[in-house]
């Protein structure tokens, strides 16, 4: 196990403690926003090392709720800090997450393959399947707000939201079935596709205890830090005068950068099926996990909750849709295609700040 695998984990505890005791001065708020960084990326480490013990379908399900925990403890942790302007940021949240894995991450990772490869190649079947989940969970969680009448423009009632976050968990539910068990193929590359175990050998069970244990804490640091960095992260994003969404594309970019550099890595390998596994994969665990524990906890504590975007995001959501539909429709990539969604991406920042 390397050094930084727990050292990492030790440190952000030992930070966190600090904070809640001593209060958060600049130095303090600097250095926990550092660990804050460094506790995602061990987390994400530490939940691998168990999947990879586990196997599948497991190892797919502790990933998804390992990085869905980190995403709902930041989402929270500002709700729950009050404010009417809290209402919009699982909403913000949500749908930064859609924008930076269809466009940066899927455009980052064809771009990267295309320039080192030319053309690359991956299973629509698979690809398919969680775009067309995709589409449905965004469409039911973010876009029918904006047209039901039981409650206020945005919002869902209480029985809409319990509906919202059921169709959305079975949906992602189906989907790890598909691609763990009953469809398994669809999700593997040509050549591993006759030889499943191409990984290698899955750690001890000593590691994976071990692993288990650094996630855990891990996880409470990620919580802690981010109720601490929560009044500064507003702060910051006041000082720049830039519009109250941006939070959420900071909690979106930060969750997301283990899985962005993993992806982008498997592109340049080409290795482009693995890139499309672990985009589309993040972006469906993302709603349809996440929109079940922030309903729920609206409803139990009685927050108002804001789902429906706004008329500029709705085009951009429909447009990203519609573009990726044409990429993942072939099943080969080129630089032209990432250079598309790379300017959409672009396009989502620069009205963010720049509505």
């Amino acid at each position: 196990m390397a050094a930084w695998t727990w050292l990492v984990p030790a440190v952000s505890a030992v930070l966190l403690v600090i904070a809640i005791m001593a209060g958060a001065g600049l130095l303090l708020v600097v250095l926990c926003a550092c660990a804050l960084i460094g506790a995602v990326f061990a987390a994400v480490h530490h939940a691998e090392v168990v999947a990879h013990r586990v196997g599948e379908p497991l190892g797919t399900l502790v990933l998804a709720l390992a990085v869905t925990v980190i995403e709902v403890s930041l989402i929270l942790s500002m709700m729950l800090g009050g404010g009417g302007d809290k209402a919009v940021l699982a909403r913000d949240t949500i749908y930064a997450t859609v924008m930076i894995i269809c466009n940066g991450v899927v455009g980052l990772c064809v771009l990267v393959g295309g320039i080192a490869h030319r053309e690359q190649s991956f299973r629509v079947e698979g690809a398919g399947a969680g775009l067309a989940a995709l589409i449905a969970m965004s469409a039911i969680s973010l876009v029918l707000p904006d047209f039901t009448v039981t409650s206020g423009v945005g919002t869902y009632s209480r029985w809409q939201l319990a509906f919202t976050a059921v169709v959305s968990i079975a949906l992602w539910a189906v989907f790890v079935f598909v691609q763990t068990v009953r469809h398994r193929d669809y999700f593997l590359p040509g050549r591993d596709a006759a030889n499943p175990e191409v990984h290698g050998p899955p750690p001890t069970n000593r590691e994976a205890w071990a692993s288990f244990g650094l996630l855990i804490v891990s996880l409470v640091s990620v919580v802690g830090l981010a109720k601490v960095l929560s009044p500064a992260m507003e702060l910051a994003v006041d000082a720049a005068g830039a519009p109250k969404a941006v939070i959420g594309i900071v909690i979106a970019m930060l969750v997301l950068l283990p899985e962005t550099m993993a992806a982008v890595r498997a592109a340049r390998a080409d290795r482009l099926q693995t890139s499309m596994n672990l985009a589309i994969g993040s972006a469906l665990a993302s709603i349809g996990l996440t929109i079940p524990a922030v309903a729920v906890t609206a409803v139990l504590l009685d927050l108002n909750l804001v789902l429906g975007l706004e008329p500029k995001d709705l085009v951009m959501l429909a447009l990203t849709f519609l573009v990726s539909a044409v990429t993942l429709g072939t099943g080969r990539t080129h630089v032209m295609q990432g250079a598309v969604h790379l300017v959409i991406f672009a396009a989502f920042l620069f009205l963010a700040f720049v509505p």
